[in-house]
């Protein structure tokens, strides 16, 4: 092939990858990076079950998680990238271990092997699935997106073995439809969602641990007979706005422990790997329901004395 020939060959082809490319970004809104960026060091592990203070926020300064799509040898094989908004699909996915094989035996942690999370780039859409694993080691959950665009799915694990530690995994999910993006909700102590309403005390602290207390409460009265929840009184998931690193962070005490009350208080013990803005999400169990409260607090800054109330993550999610 000539000269002449061969640039000709090549320009056409690169003509032809940005075309795809730029179809591709207009029907699913913004293209996420395959290589996701690498967290400043090891995720926080949990203390063990059972003691007070568990959770994901066991050390001074915890990096974030989430960020990669594999850690520890272990990788996060996302078969089902891409969904339709709108309509229900199944979301398919394996652990695979440093070999390529899949992983086909977990620690259970919070009465789930895996906990699941599928969270949209805006942070306007959450939801917090419960899948369920093949003998083969792959997972499966139906999953019905609502709006386009980018968002990321958290595998929240701890391998079988004696010396195993927990992981959050991430990989990129794009839902396909007309896209249009949303503002973060304005900081709020106060968040309301299904005739309930949950009053959030504490602050988000970069770099060190603090307590984030929340009071639940319906039709003016105190909610006191709360219901277990994936082992505990409630279950509470940070995003970091931007870049959606993940704070999986457990409540003080738990159920039966014969020291924690169900409700109205749900306290936790947190610490924000950096300054910044969050979106908290709250999932608590009361007259044989989950409810989902949300929040946007910010580490580093003042929390507000008053705010509008918001409401429960954008359409609720599935259980």
């Amino acid at each position: 092939m000539n000269t002449g020939l061969r640039i000709t060959t090549f320009a056409a082809a690169l003509a032809a990858t940005f075309g795809a490319a730029y179809g591709v970004g207009q029907g699913v809104g913004p293209v996420v990076a395959d290589n996701p960026p690498k967290h400043e060091g090891e995720h926080t592990r949990p203390a063990p079950e059972g003691k007070k203070g568990g959770g994901h926020a066991g050390h001074d300064t915890p990096p974030a998680g989430g960020l990669q799509i594999s850690e520890g040898g272990y990788t996060l094989d996302l078969q089902t990238p891409r969904v339709t908004a709108g309509e229900q699909a199944d979301l398919r996915f394996t652990v695979r271990d440093a070999g390529g094989r899949a992983v086909t035996a977990y620690q259970r942690e919070h009465d789930k092997e895996l906990h699941l999370i599928v969270a949209s780039r805006d942070l306007a859409t959450y939801r917090h699935l419960h899948p369920t694993r093949a003998a083969d080691g792959t997972w499966s959950t139906p999953v019905d997106l609502p709006r386009a665009g980018g968002y990321r799915v958290f595998a929240d694990f701890t391998p079988a073995g004696k010396d195993a530690e927990n992981l959050t995994l991430g990989a990129d999910l794009a839902a396909s439809g007309p896209y249009q993006a949303r503002q973060l909700p304005p900081e709020s102590t106060t968040a309301r969602v299904d005739g309930y309403e949950v009053r959030l005390t504490g602050a988000l602290r970069p770099g060190k641990a603090g307590e984030l207390k929340l009071k639940v409460s319906r039709d003016g009265k105190p909610v006191t007979d709360l219901q277990p929840y994936l082992g505990a009184y409630g279950h509470l998931v940070a995003l970091r706005s931007g870049d959606l690193a993940y704070l999986h962070v457990h409540p003080n005490g738990e159920p039966g422990d014969g020291t924690t009350r169900p409700g109205p208080d749900i306290s936790f013990t947190a610490t924000a790997p950096s300054s910044g803005s969050y979106r908290l999400f709250l999932d608590f169990r009361h007259d044989g329901k989950v409810h989902t409260a949300a929040f946007t607090a910010r580490a580093g800054g003042a929390a507000p004395e008053s705010a509008t109330p918001e409401g429960h993550a954008d359409d609720g999610h599935g259980h």
